[in-house]
């Protein structure tokens, strides 16, 4: 897999793709259309860093790239590569417990704070993908 050169692009799935950790300086891309939304990216070696409409949706330290991003409203999920372990921070549902599984492993349930927020920790090593799936907890 290779870093985003163009630093967000729309898969034939529907799907974006975005962030480019190779780079030295920090690199952004604004009013990016897809799907009637507006997504801008700022992405780096340090950060990588997305928004949709001008709200936070996805963000990585240190930067990551993001292949294949796909959101529903039980969850997101994507496929992440970069040089070093990352500690990522995405938006969702606010209050609300998710099962995030990472390769193959369910890592963690978590409940997102009244922001949305929800924080995870990947490890990673130089051009390995891996892929996540975040999910909603139905309560039945």
């Amino acid at each position: 897999m290779a870093v985003v050169k163009e630093l967000i692009r729309t898969e034939a799935d529907g799907s974006i793709s975005f962030g480019n950790y190779e780079l030295a300086v920090k690199s952004k891309v604004s009013d990016f259309e897809h799907e009637g939304d507006l997504y801008k990216v700022k992405t780096f070696r340090e950060i990588t860093k997305l928004e949709r409409n001008g709200m936070f949706v996805y963000e990585s330290v240190p930067g990551t790239a993001v292949t294949n991003l796909a959101a529903t409203e039980n969850g997101v999920s994507f496929t992440v590569e970069g040089e070093n372990d990352a500690q990522i921070t995405v938006e969702l549902e606010e209050d609300t417990e998710y099962e995030i599984t990472i390769g193959n492993e369910i890592a963690d349930r978590q409940k997102t704070n009244l922001g949305g927020k929800l924080s995870f920790s990947v490890e990673l090593a130089e051009t390995e993908e891996v892929p996540v799936r975040i999910e909603k907890i139905t309560q039945e």
